[in-house]
């Protein structure tokens, strides 16, 4: 007979203790950097050399000892880091593709010359300056000249020993490059049509010009933890959407005509757009309240990683209400007025064509291709304005430029003056609407031709699409960049291209792109869709672009936008 054993405890039996909850630990936060909770000490290379010595002193290097003893004189640290703060990078070693592309490869890719960005802040140049601009260009960088969607315009070729005496020029005519590019307050991009234009709400211009003599080459404001970039205009003609700050003109109806505020835009690798801080600015606290929007960043900007040193960052984490209480308690000491937003346009304002202007003269925007001009083509649009009695020209956001202020029997004379020149001031839907950046021709980071290969696209699409071009009753427009830095805006037009090295079937890596499609900026904000590994090469972008198109012409609605057709078109009518 089996028996049964016992095995549950006595009943005087203590109960064993019940397991004590472990509270989980916290997570250890890692330092960003931020100068305003203390962390002074750098945290990467670069925080190292903006502390080993203020960047802006690099120009009397430069002048003093690398100018009269050549590139190889030149320290590492002042060649890769602190020249930029007044407006030069090496440019791309010739022969190297894009397989070449990264920072293993420096050594290799770094040429002897540099790449020259001069800073004209709104875009705003006189005859005098243009001419300058051309004879530097002729002179000294080979002809080069390409108009940037910052409304600067770049050289290439330039060689150290030459800076100094291009440095004189510039400056004879009120010009300079003093933080063109590096961590500091970059190009304050501003209207082309800024007092003269029938749509803007103000005319900025005093602000901007106070803005530049304030606060531009100053050392309080020369260690960002980033770039910083700057969007200021009476209208949204100034892709204020992408820009760290921005103000845009605006009707309050209690104060009358401001400025609306935005911060954290930007693109690249991890693309973000601006938000309103809901706050309406009067004209004249315009630089003030900028002053106390780069403090912020300068003061808690992100510091340890380069990939998250952008204002966009800080925005994100903190929030819009955060961030507007900092502003004001911290930095401002008062409240900002709240304010209403301005209605979105429906369409880029790119002031391309002809306009009337306020005093009873008119302005025309010209085209050329991606921004690609030369020193040649600058002198002559100098001369052609002078005889046509102007003495004001704009470098616009979208590579292109406008001439002001001629009088209506010489509107036509000086469009066909400018023609053969490759500036159309009545272009073709493509001329119109295609950038790019300067790609693999010059630019160290790119794996792809970008500008060169669109002044080839931009006449094919005009032969390829004859047949439907006049039906395109709204813009398409098409943005090339190289890399994923996104220089050339690919995540915002309605169709973009992002640089890569893509596999030919074969195993070969060759020149292609990631599509990006529908983004915008204004009415349809937003980043639009990329589609899942889809590809193409670069011998293939006429063909796609062609393909796409004239699947939106035979499938949209009336009246129906690029950007709005993408999101409930068919895959296949996409690819």
């Amino acid at each position: 007979m089996s028996q049964t054993v016992d095995t549950s405890p006595p009943s005087n039996a203590e109960s064993p203790p019940p397991a004590r909850a472990r509270s989980a630990r916290p997570a250890k936060t890692r330092a960003e950097g931020q100068w305003a909770l203390g962390y002074r000490e750098p945290l990467n290379a670069n925080e190292q050399a903006k502390k080993d010595d203020n960047p802006l002193n690099v120009r009397a290097r430069i002048e003093n000892i690398y100018s009269k003893q050549g590139f190889d004189s030149i320290d590492k640290s002042d060649l890769r880091g602190r020249m930029r703060w007044w407006g030069l990078y090496t440019q791309r070693e010739q022969g190297y593709d894009g397989t070449f592309t990264g920072d293993e490869n420096i050594d290799l890719l770094e040429a002897r010359y540099f790449m020259m960005r001069v800073r004209c802040d709104a875009g705003a140049l006189n005859v005098a300056q243009l001419r300058t601009l051309g004879g530097i260009s002729t002179e000294f960088g080979r002809d080069t000249a390409d108009l940037s969607d910052r409304e600067n315009v770049q050289y290439h070729w330039i060689e150290i020993e030459n800076v100094p005496e291009i440095w004189k020029r510039l400056e004879s005519v009120g010009l300079h490059t003093t933080e063109a590019c590096g961590d500091c307050p970059r190009v304050v991009l501003g209207s082309p049509l800024a007092g003269e234009s029938l749509d803007e709400v103000l005319d900025p211009t005093p602000a901007i010009d106070e803005i530049v003599r304030r606060y531009i080459g100053k050392p309080e404001f020369s260690n960002l933890p980033r770039k910083f970039k700057t969007a200021i205009s009476g209208q949204q003609d100034v892709v204020h959407e992408i820009n760290d700050v921005a103000f845009v003109g605006v009707n309050h109806p209690e104060h009358g005509p401001g400025l609306d505020l935005w911060v954290g835009g930007g693109l690249s690798t991890n693309p973000m757009l601006a938000q309103r801080l809901g706050a309406w600015v009067p004209l004249d606290e315009v630089p003030d309240v900028w002053e106390a929007v780069v403090s912020v960043f300068r003061d808690y900007g992100y510091r340890r990683l380069r990939s998250k040193a952008r204002l966009k960052f800080l925005v994100k984490d903190w929030g819009i209400e955060k961030f507007r209480e900092v502003l004001e308690t911290e930095y401002l000491g008062r409240k900002l007025i709240d304010g209403p937003a301005p209605a979105k346009p429906e369409r880029p304002i790119d002031h391309i064509g002809v306009q009337r202007l306020r005093n009873g003269l008119n302005a025309i925007g010209f085209s050329p291709i991606a921004g690609r001009v030369s020193g040649t083509i600058l002198t002559k649009v100098a001369e052609a304005v002078a005889a046509v009695g102007s003495d004001r020209v704009r470098f616009t956001p979208y590579q292109k430029l406008i001439v002001l202020d001629v009088p209506d029997d010489k509107v036509e004379w000086l469009i066909e003056e400018l023609k053969p020149l490759g500036l159309h001031g009545r272009p073709s839907h493509w001329r119109r609407n295609l950038l790019a950046c300067s790609g693999i021709e010059f630019c160290k980071l790119s794996f792809t031709e970008t500008r060169k290969r669109s002044q080839v696209l931009a006449p094919e699409l005009e032969e390829r699409l004859a047949d439907i071009n006049a039906s395109l009753d709204v813009p398409i427009t098409v943005n090339i960049n190289g890399c994923p830095n996104s220089c050339g805006r690919s995540q915002i037009a309605d169709i973009g291209f992002k640089g890569m090295l893509v596999d030919d079937g074969e195993g070969n890596q060759i020149e292609g792109f990631q599509v990006h499609l529908g983004g915008s900026l204004g009415l349809d904000a937003g980043f639009g869709r990329k589609l899942r590994q889809h590809k193409v090469t670069s011998e293939e972008l006429g063909d796609y672009i062609e393909r796409v198109v004239r699947q939106f012409v035979a499938h949209r609605t009336e009246g129906e936008r690029f950007a709005e057709w993408t999101v409930r078109a068919e895959e296949e009518h996409l690819r």
